[in-house]
């Protein structure tokens, strides 16, 4: 009896050992605003794959879903909140919550750039004080933007482009520039695009210069208008809560692999750039651009209007007090 009694409290002793390992291991939980097709979703399911494999017994990341399980513009109040804890998505999507992330939009930096100028370290402290989420990376970074149509576009007799009639399709991200443009718009996520253009609710729209493929958009737009504007603002955040309760290890770890994703996904999107956009051609879309003084005028309406919404919503809250740093670090102004 002795024996036995020896011989299960080492057994048990053991298991507690062995499982140690095991009940130390940090589970988080995590979705993507974009279906799974669309590149910069692969670009964050890549790299959880890869924090996942190089944190095998310290951190497992379970990703749920995209908006299929918490639509999309409702995921940022979910990790805000601690129903998720970790998000990756545009950060235009919280804007009017954290309205310095038009930093990000209209930056004339790298997310390189800005980590190693102090922009990056500057947009997290923001986001913990304001949103109660870590900024800890900015994703698929040095992607722009271009308004895509059904018909040619018209341009005024100043070389802009004039938008005057066009059912143009909106979003958080561009809003500000089509209003200072007097555009009428319809707001709508990117997962009702496609059937707005198949059935004519819109006949314009604005996205980046890759992924139109993958969405099948490229069915319908027939035009590209250059030059580009706007960067995507695509960052992972994560609930500070849920950050705090991580080991030392984890957020190293963490914050490792993110960085290191930051530069991966910026080399990947440019030669996806080039490889969209010599398909696009090749399968008829047209790219009409505007030259000289038109061009720059439109690229500076861009800026001013993305600028000009921060202030605003700054001036409200009585927040200004990281706007000309901000200005510097991500815009050099």
């Amino acid at each position: 009896m002795k024996f036995l009694k020896t011989f299960f409290s080492a057994v048990g002793l053991s298991a507690m050992v062995m499982s140690g390992p095991a009940l130390a291991v940090d589970k988080i939980t995590a979705v993507h605003a974009f279906p799974t097709f669309l590149v910069y979703t692969k670009t964050f399911l890549a790299m959880i794959d890869d924090l996942n494999e190089r944190g095998a017994g310290i951190l497992e990341v379970e990703v749920r879903g995209g908006p299929e399980a918490i639509g999309m513009f409702e995921q940022p109040g979910a990790v805000r909140e601690g129903v998720v804890d970790m998000i990756h998505t545009p950060g235009s999507f919280y804007g009017a919550s954290v309205p310095e992330i038009d930093a990000m939009v209209a930056a004339r930096v790298t997310p390189m750039e800005a980590r190693a100028n102090g922009g990056a370290a500057l947009m997290d402290e923001i986001h913990q004080a304001r949103f109660n989420v870590r900024h800890l990376g900015w994703i698929d970074g040095g992607v722009n933007f271009h308004i895509y149509s059904v018909n040619a576009p018209v341009f005024d007799s100043n070389g802009m482009l004039d938008l005057t009639g066009v059912k143009l399709r909106d979003n958080p991200i561009y809003h500000a520039f089509f209003e200072a443009l007097n555009a009428t718009t319809s707001s709508m996520p990117s997962t009702e695009v496609y059937s707005a253009l198949e059935k004519g609710v819109v006949e314009s729209t604005a996205w980046t210069s890759i992924g139109l493929i993958d969405l099948k958009w490229d069915q319908f737009l027939n035009y590209r208008v250059d030059p580009s504007f706007y960067n995507t603002d695509i960052g992972v955040i994560m609930n500070l809560d849920s950050w705090n309760a991580l080991s030392a290890e984890s957020q190293a770890l963490i914050n490792e692999v993110v960085i290191e994703w930051e530069q991966r996904s910026y080399d990947a999107r440019q030669a996806n750039r080039v490889s969209d956009e010599a398909t696009l051609q090749a399968n008829g879309m047209e790219f009409v651009a505007m030259t000289g003084e038109a061009a720059a005028l439109y690229q500076r309406t861009a800026d001013d209007a993305a600028w000009a919404r921060m202030r605003g919503r700054l001036e409200e809250m009585d927040g200004m007090e990281h706007y000309e740093g901000l200005r510097s670090l991500y815009y050099g102004e």
